[in-house]
């Protein structure tokens, strides 16, 4: 490892806030660029035993750590040692994706008479915000106070007309938080300057509540609260239909094990659930994993409709922190959202905001240990 690495975890691993420039990258164009002459920071929000590392790149949390039954504290979330690592990332671990997240069918929709042709990046279709979503780009810190009753970050990004191909400038804001005893809020928004456009963001971070280092989440029990979900073709692109998940491996209405049924599946979960609770803004619950190993307990609420359930199925000999290893089901993500590829399904809710209007997502992660 080079020099210059060492100093920075180093310095990282004693809590100072390193910031190193950011190089253009070939592509990077467009009104404002992405990248200039930006600065990538490490920050930090802790309060009691619970702490949290995040990035600008992506608006990244880096890591997450809880104690567990016996007290002994690990970090729960999968990740990497230095910021260019999450720079070369491909499994957008721990980021926000957008400008809308998930898959688009073909890298393309039709609103208000205008085909919208998207820069696709999976095949023929479009996932997670295109070859430069918004995972990919550095984020301005408006705001950052890391420790008393309430510590909280600002990430705030700017995203240009014709971005990636979406219409419209739109100004996103991402506010973290430490609210209550060992509780994380995430609040997104984002607001449409100009033009109607899609918008559904989400984050993406990859749990294992075992500890990073663990192994694989097929033992930790999950409970989804929803009774439908919305099936995929091959290159899982939503069909349209919404269906129930009785009879089907998706069902975990009752919690149970996430490995009992996950053989039933080609390569393991990725599938949106369509939330119980309504299509409305209100909070609803989302899930519930617990390890019962650790004794650490996660629950999710949101205002979203729908849930991506992902069981880090790609995820293959991927050398994360301190040179662990992470292979497929190394860990779980629960990506609450809008449905999938939406803005061609007009049964699903819709993801456009119109100009002036402002997209709001709310949510709220509660850790305890299981009893």
């Amino acid at each position: 490892m080079a020099k210059i690495s060492l100093l920075f975890l180093a310095l990282v691993a004693f809590g100072f806030v390193v910031h190193v420039s950011v190089a253009a990258k070939d592509h990077d164009k467009g009104p404002g660029k992405r990248f200039d002459d930006k600065k990538i920071g490490i920050y930090e929000l802790k309060k009691g035993n619970m702490s949290l590392k995040f990035t600008n790149w992506g608006a990244t949390i880096i890591s997450v750590f809880l104690p567990d039954k016996n007290g002994k504290i690990d970090d729960v979330v999968l990740g990497y040692d230095s910021v260019d690592d999450y720079k070369n990332d491909t499994v957008y671990f721990g980021a926000i994706v957008g400008r809308v997240a998930n898959r688009i069918g073909g890298a393309q929709f039709k609103l208000n008479g205008t085909v919208y042709k998207l820069v696709a990046n999976e095949g023929k279709n479009m996932l997670h915000g295109g070859k430069i979503g918004f995972s990919d780009v550095v984020w301005n810190v408006k705001k950052h106070k890391n420790e008393g009753p309430a510590p909280y970050i600002v990430f705030e990004y700017h995203s240009f007309d014709g971005e990636e191909g979406f219409p419209g400038n739109l100004h996103v804001r991402v506010t973290y938080a430490l609210s209550g005893d060992n509780q994380l809020t995430v609040k997104m928004k984002a607001k449409a300057e100009n033009k109607a456009t899609p918008v559904n963001l989400a984050q993406h971070t990859y749990w294992n509540l075992g500890g990073h280092t663990s192994g694989d989440i097929l033992s930790e029990e999950i409970q989804i609260f929803a009774s439908n979900y919305t099936p995929v073709d091959s290159d899982l692109i939503p069909t349209g239909q919404i269906v129930t998940v009785k009879g089907t491996p998706f069902d975990f209405l009752n919690s149970h094990a996430i490995g009992d049924y996950i053989n039933k599946l080609p390569k393991g979960y990725d599938i949106n659930y369509a939330l119980d609770g309504g299509k409305g803004k209100n909070m609803k619950v989302v899930a519930i994993v617990i390890d019962k190993k650790s004794g650490r307990k996660m629950e999710l609420t949101t205002n979203a409709p729908g849930v991506q359930f992902y069981t880090g199925n790609l995820l293959k000999e991927v050398k994360g922190k301190g040179g662990f290893i992470y292979r497929a089901h190394a860990a779980l993500c629960l990506e609450t959202q809008h449905f999938p590829d939406s803005v061609n399904h007009p049964n699903f809710p819709s993801t456009i905001i119109a100009p002036g209007k402002t997209y709001k997502h709310i949510m709220v992660y509660k850790f305890s240990i299981s009893s």
